[in-house]
């Protein structure tokens, strides 16, 4: 099974690489070095669309996001990403998002992005290593200020993985559709005074400037978090299938670090705050400090 699912990672791989280009199947097949039939009974089998079906929301997903960024033609955005033309573009937009682009252009509301999952992450178990392999973390100061975050909870998760298994990991997409203060969702710790009972400790949202007052999607709330200072905890860059590597050693490396060498202490009543594993920049924790 290996062989199959490194296989279609290498098609999500190129898909990925190559999204604003024409994308045919013989170069996906090229890739997966499987027959052309083979390569997308394999796709659709590990990833539950067909490699059509992949490209297109994944293209939808990127239009939306630059629709809520920049100001541009909806002609523009739908020659840039391959789509045949503007009427095709918006006919695939309000299939998949329920509005219109040029209206959500105007008003960008909360959306369910398509969030693509590697396979080979999935599938493939997780690798033996040892201390001999550690890296180096690097650690600095930063700043947050007073903000609000727009949240999600889960029942009694405290890791990602039983969030997942409680929420399920679609939500990821929705919170990516919000324009963030950070730039990216975030995933969460909850100290005690922000759990409501019968909810999680462990929380995914994103950050938004005090003053905001655009949609809060259905199932979520929305909490204020004061302006506070936190270590920046950030590994070397991994290879993606060593995530989990990666995050136990920031994890350990906080157990270990004193802060009272650079004239701090831990900062209980602020959460910890988790990014999401990307392998070029290394995995990111930030733990409140004070």
């Amino acid at each position: 099974m290996k062989e199959q699912i490194e296989a279609v990672q290498r098609m999500q791989n190129y898909i990925e690489a190559h999204l604003c280009e024409e994308i045919t199947f013989a170069q996906l097949s090229e890739e997966a070095m499987f027959s052309p039939w083979y390569s997308r009974r394999l796709f659709l089998e590990f990833t539950g669309f067909t490699p059509a079906e992949y490209i297109r929301r994944l293209r939808l997903g990127k239009s939306a996001l630059r629709l809520r960024d920049e100001n541009v033609r909806i002609l523009d955005i739908a020659l840039d990403l391959g789509f045949g033309s503007v009427d095709g573009y918006q006919r695939a937009f309000l299939k998949e998002f329920g509005c219109n682009p040029k209206k959500y252009a105007q008003n960008p509301v909360p959306l369910r992005l398509f969030t693509p999952y590697g396979v080979k992450f999935r599938y493939l178990e997780r690798r033996e290593y040892s201390m001999e392999n550690s890296k180096c973390v690097f650690i600095q100061i930063v700043e947050k200020p007073e903000r609000k975050v727009i949240i999600k909870r889960g029942k009694k998760a405290e890791n990602y993985y039983e969030y997942c298994n409680e929420v399920g990991c679609e939500i990821w997409g929705v919170l990516t559709s919000i324009k963030s203060i950070s730039g990216e969702p975030v995933c969460m710790w909850l100290p005690e005074k922000y759990i409501k009972p019968g909810t999680s400790k462990y929380v995914q949202g994103v950050e938004v400037d005090m003053d905001y007052s655009g949609v809060i999607p259905e199932g979520c709330d929305i909490i204020d978090l004061p302006a506070a200072k936190f270590l920046m905890f950030q590994g070397e860059p991994f290879d993606e299938e060593d995530y989990e590597m990666a995050i136990d050693e920031i994890c350990g490396a906080e157990k270990k670090y004193d802060p009272s060498v650079i004239g701090y202490s831990w900062d209980s009543e602020n959460p910890r705050i988790q990014l999401e594993p990307i392998g070029k920049r290394g995995y990111i924790e930030l733990v409140a400090v004070k």
